[in-house]
C-alpha cells in the first residue's frame, strides 16, 4: 500500500495534498455524521439534506435511499416527498420508480396520498413524469381552484381514494368527475394572478377593465394565457363570457387604441402572428444596440428597426447608431433575397424611408422589379404595406417604372392593385390603363371589383334632379375619371365573374361581386346611375345567367323589378321543375330492404350488447371501449335513417311497357364513340349497376348525359379519368329477355 502511495504522490504539489488528506478526513467526518443522526428520530431533516448534496457517485446514493427508508419508518412522508422531489435526477438514473414507490406508501396512512402514489405510474413511467404527477394530485385538495384548457377555470370538490377519481366544478360543466391520472393530465394549479381566478374573487374588477380599460383586459389575458393571435384572443374572450362574439370588433377597436399607446405590447401587422407582452419597456440604450448587432434573422431586425422607429428615437440619431441601423438593415436584405420576397419587400421599403443609404435602395428596387418580383411579394404582404411597396418601388425612374406597373395590372393581387390606383389617381395614363383593360372580352376580376366597387368615386357622378348624371362635390380621391367604358359593360363583366367555378384571387373577387349584388343599397345606387335602356341590359343580362346559386340569383331579379318596376315585365316566367321519379328495379329494391332488415335486426342489436358489455369497465367518460361502441351506434343509427329515408323515396319498376323512341330508363342503348367503336348500356333506375351486362344507374353522368336522347344525336361521353370525348347514338331498344329477367326479386328475398 504505501509504495503505491508514493507512486501517486509526485502527481500532487505540496498544498493539494494538504487539501486532499483535509477533504479525505472531511468526507469521513460527514459520514460519521451521517450515520449518527440517522440512528434515532426525529431527524434533522435539511442537516440530512445538506450531507446528501454534498456527497457524490454511490456514497450519494446510498445516503438518498437510507434516508428514504428511515423517513418511511418514522411516517415522515412530508420529508420522504421532499427527498424524492430534490433528488429524483439520481433516483431516476438508477431506475429506482418501485423503491421510491414502496418507501411513500410506507411514509403514510393517508389512504388518499397512498391512492395518488398508486396513480402516478412509478416504476411505469419516466421518473421525473411520476414525481411532477404526485405533486399535482397532492396539490388538489378540496376547494382549490384549478385550469382545464377547455372548460377553463374549476373548483375541486371531492377527491375519491376507492375509485380514483377527482369531482371537479366548472363554470359551465359542473360535478366533472376525471380519474386522477386524466386529471394529471388535463387540469393544472390556478396561479393567484390568472385573470379567470381574478374573474371568481372580483368580478366587478373585470367589468370595470372590459368597459374603462380594455387594453389592460388584453395585456391580463396575454399574462394568464400567454402570447397569442388577435382570432384566439377573441375566442377565449367569449369562451370565458368576457366579451361576446358580436361585440368583438368594437371593443378590439377601442382595446388596440390603448395598446398602441403600451410600449409593453407588440401588436402584429397579420391576424395569424401572436399578440406580444414585453416583460419590461425597452429603453433603447447601449444594450438594445449591442443585442440588436448581434441579430440574425431578417424578421426579428425589421421588427426592432420598427419598434425602435415607433419609440421615436430615430429622430436625432446620432451617426454611429443610424450606421448600426443601416448594417443590420442591409444584413438582413441579403438574408431575405431569394428567400422572401414579401419579407425583402418589408426590408427594403423601411431602408428607404429612413433614407440610409440611397445604393443599398436602388439595388432592393432593382432586385424587386425584375421579373416582377414585387408581385410575387405583394401577394404574401399585409394590405397595410402595399402602399410602402408602391411608393418604394417608384421613388426613382418613375416614368419607367410606373409604366411597368400598368403593364402588370391585369397580374397583380388586389390589394396591390388598389394601393396602385390610389397613388396614380389622378394620373391620365393610368386611366387609360386600366379602360383599355375594361374594354377586353375578358377584364381581370380583380380590377372589375375594384371599379366597380369604387365607381362612384372614380366617375365622380350622381343623379340629379332631372336624372342625369352631374359631378359629385368631391375635393379629394380620384380626378374624374371619363374614359372608363359605360357602366353596364363593367356590370357585364361583373356577371360573369359570378359565374361557375372559380379558384385563388377570382374565387375571392367572385365572392365580393354576389356580395355588392346582394347589397340592395349598392344595387339601388347602381341602377341610379343607368340610363333606362342600360337598366334592361343589365337585367336581361344577369336574369340570363343560370350559374349563380338559384335562391341567390332569384332574390337579386325581384330585387331588381322593385328598384325599377317596369323590369317585371320583363321578368322570365321560371317553369315548375318537372318532378322525376326515383325508381330502381325489384332486384335491387329486394337486395337494399333487406340489407335495412339486417341492420336493424342484427347489427343494431349487437351494438346494443357491445355497449352494456363497455359499462362494465368502470368510469365512462375514461371508458374507451364504451366510447368505440356508443360512436358505433351514432353511425349505425344515421344509416337506419338514411336508408328509411331511401326505401320510402325510391320505387320498384320491372320497367315493363317503356318505350324505346328516346334514352330513358328501362332501355339498352348501343352508342358510337370518336374513335368509330360501338358500346352498348342499359340505363335502369338510380340503386341497379352491372358492369360486366353493362347495366349503369340512371344517376351516373354517363346516363345522364344521355337521358332525353334519340337515335343520331350526340352527347359528351366521359371516361373513367375524367377526360369528355363526344359520342352518338346509334340505337335504343327495349330490355332484352336475359334483363328482364335480371330486374326480378331474387329468390330467397321478398318485397
Amino acid at each position: 500500500m504505501g509504495r503505491k502511495m508514493v507512486n501517486y504522490m509526485p502527481f500532487f504539489s505540496p498544498q493539494e495534498k494538504s487539501k486532499w488528506f483535509m477533504d479525505k478526513k472531511s468526507n469521513e467526518e460527514k459520514e460519521a455524521r451521517f450515520s449518527e443522526i440517522m440512528q434515532q428520530p426525529p431527524y434533522p431533516v435539511d442537516e440530512i439534506f445538506e450531507l446528501i448534496a454534498d456527497a457524490t457517485g454511490a456514497k450519494k446514493d446510498e445516503w438518498i435511499l437510507a434516508a428514504l427508508h428511515a423517513f418511511a419508518e418514522a411516517g415522515d412522508f412530508d420529508s420522504a416527498y421532499r427527498l424524492v422531489r430534490e433528488f429524483k435526477s439520481e433516483l431516476g438514473a438508477k431506475a429506482r420508480g418501485d423503491v421510491v414507490r414502496e418507501g411513500l406508501k410506507k411514509a403514510t396512512k393517508d389512504r388518499l396520498i397512498t391512492s395518488f402514489i398508486e396513480s402516478v405510474g412509478f416504476g411505469v413511467r419516466p421518473f421525473a413524469d411520476s414525481v411532477g404527477r404526485l405533486g399535482r394530485l397532492l396539490s388538489f385538495q378540496p376547494g382549490a381552484l384549478v385550469l382545464n384548457t377547455a372548460w377553463g377555470l374549476g373548483e375541486i370538490k371531492r377527491l375519491d381514494a376507492f375509485y380514483r377519481r377527482v369531482t371537479v366544478d366548472f363554470r359551465t360543466r359542473r360535478g366533472h368527475q376525471l380519474t386522477f391520472d386524466a386529471a394529471c393530465e388535463t387540469l393544472l394549479p390556478a396561479p393567484e394572478n390568472h385573470i379567470l381566478v381574478t374573474a371568481k374573487a372580483d368580478p366587478d374588477r373585470i367589468q370595470k377593465m372590459l368597459t374603462e380599460e380594455p387594453g389592460k383586459f388584453v395585456k391580463e389575458m396575454l399574462g394568464s394565457f400567454g402570447n397569442m393571435p388577435i382570432t384566439r384572443l377573441e375566442e377565449l374572450s367569449a369562451q370565458h363570457g368576457f366579451v361576446k362574439t358580436a361585440n368583438w370588433k368594437s371593443f378590439w377597436e377601442r382595446a388596440r387604441a390603448d395598446l398602441r399607446k403600451d410600449n409593453l405590447v407588440e401588436i402584429p401587422t397579420r391576424r395569424a402572428e401572436p399578440i406580444v407582452l414585453k416583460a419590461a419597456a425597452e429603453t433603447y440604450g447601449g444594450g438594445w444596440f449591442t443585442a440588436f448587432a448581434q441579430m440574425t434573422d431578417p424578421k426579428s431586425i425589421l421588427t426592432a428597426v420598427r419598434e425602435f422607429v415607433g419609440a421615436g428615437k430615430f429622430k436625432g440619431l446620432d451617426d454611429d447608431g443610424r450606421a448600426k441601423i443601416a448594417a443590420r438593415l442591409a444584413f438582413a436584405l441579403k438574408g431575405a433575397r431569394k428567400v422572401d420576397d414579401a419579407l425583402y419587400a418589408r426590408l427594403a421599403a423601411c431602408h428607404a424611408e429612413l433614407k440610409l443609404d440611397d445604393a443599398v435602395s436602388a439595388k432592393a428596387r432593382s432586385y424587386l422589379l425584375t421579373d416582377e418580383r414585387y408581385l410575387a411579394a405583394a401577394r404574401d404582404l399585409p394590405a397595410s404595406e402595399m402602399s410602402r411597396l408602391v411608393a418604394f418601388l417608384v421613388a426613382e425612374n418613375e416614368g419607367e417604372t410606373k409604366m411597368k406597373l400598368f403593364e402588370a395590372l391585369p397580374q397583380m393581387c388586389f390589394p396591390l392593385l388598389s394601393a396602385t390606383l390610389d397613388h396614380y389617381r389622378n394620373d391620365e395614363a393610368c386611366e387609360s390603363a386600366v379602360a383599355e383593360l375594361l374594354k377586353t372580352p375578358h377584364a381581370p376580376a380583380t380590377l372589375v371589383v375594384l371599379v366597380l366597387g369604387r365607381y362612384h368615386e372614380m366617375k365622380k357622378v350622381k343623379k340629379g334632379e332631372s336624372g342625369q348624371e352631374v359631378e359629385a362635390e368631391m375635393e379629394a380621391g380620384f380626378s374624374r375619371w371619363s374614359k372608363l367604358p359605360p357602366l353596364v359593360v363593367i356590370l357585364t363583366h361583373a356577371i360573369a365573374i359570378g359565374e361557375g367555378r372559380q379558384s385563388g384571387e377570382t374565387l375571392k373577387m367572385q365572392n365580393t361581386v354576389r356580395r355588392l349584388f346582394a347589397d340592395q343599397k349598392w344595387l339601388r345606387s347602381i341602377f341610379d346611375l343607368l340610363q333606362p335602356a342600360d337598366q334592361v341590359l343589365f337585367f336581361e343580362r344577369f336574369q340570363a345567367s343560370t350559374t349563380w346559386d338559384p335562391a341567390t340569383h332569384h332574390t337579386i331579379v325581384v330585387r331588381m323589378t322593385h328598384i325599377v318596376p317596369t323590369l317585371a315585365e320583363r321578368q322570365a316566367k321560371v317553369a315548375a321543375p318537372e318532378v322525376v321519379e326515383r325508381i330502381t328495379s325489384l332486384r335491387s329494391y329486394a337486395e337494399r330492404k333487406d340489407a335495412y332488415q339486417r341492420l336493424i335486426n342484427v347489427e343494431m342489436p349487437a351494438n346494443a350488447k357491445r355497449i352494456e358489455f363497455a359499462r362494465g369497465y368502470g368510469d365512462l367518460s375514461e371508458n374507451a371501449e364504451y366510447q368505440y361502441a356508443k360512436d358505433e351506434q351514432r353511425a349505425l343509427m344515421q344509416k337506419q335513417t338514411l336508408m328509411q329515408e331511401e326505401i320510402e323515396a325510391v320505387k320498384p319498376t320491372d320497367f315493363a311497357n317503356v318505350e324505346s323512341d328516346k334514352v330513358r330508363p328501362g332501355t339498352t342503348v348501343t352508342i358510337t364513340t370518336a374513335d368509330g367503336a360501338d358500346k352498348t348500356f342499359t340505363v335502369l333506375g338510380e340503386w341497379d349497376n352491372d358492369l360486366e351486362r353493362g347495366i349503369i344507374a340512371n344517376k351516373t353522368r354517363l346516363a345522364q348525359n344521355m337521358l332525353g336522347k334519340k337515335a343520331g344525336d350526340t352527347f359528351d361521353l366521359p371516361d373513367a379519368e375524367g377526360n369528355v370525348s363526344t359520342a352518338t347514338i346509334k340505337s335504343i331498344a327495349p330490355l332484352s329477355d336475359e334483363l328482364r329477367a335480371w330486374v326480378q326479386v331474387p329468390a330467397g328475398l321478398s318485397l
